[in-house]
């Protein structure tokens, strides 16, 4: 469920609101005379979000290579590929 707050109490109640956004790992949505005009979130909740963006983005772009006509690598392949990668970190330790 939303949490919607007036800017006076990011104003006036900075550290709750605060520990709203860090409990609940919701946004809070700050609304200026009955208008929405802001959203407060903790930084962990942004970079999270910013993570799922870069993906989408990845994607996007992967979707549009195939739209175009390359050729991807077969899931066996990028598998094997993945297990070695996994496998040679865990060594380097």
């Amino acid at each position: 469920m939303a949490i919607i707050k007036p800017i006076s109490d990011l104003r006036n109640k900075s550290s709750e609101i605060s520990a709203l956004v860090h409990d609940s790992q919701e946004p809070v949505y700050i609304t200026r005379n009955g208008e929405g005009d802001m959203v407060v979130m903790s930084i962990q909740e942004y970079r999270r979000l910013q993570r799922k963006l870069e993906l989408f983005e990845k994607l996007a772009i992967s979707q549009a290579q195939v739209d175009a006509g390359a050729k991807g690598t077969p899931y066996q392949a990028v598998l094997v590929k993945a297990r070695k990668m996994i496998n040679e970190k865990k060594l380097r330790g």
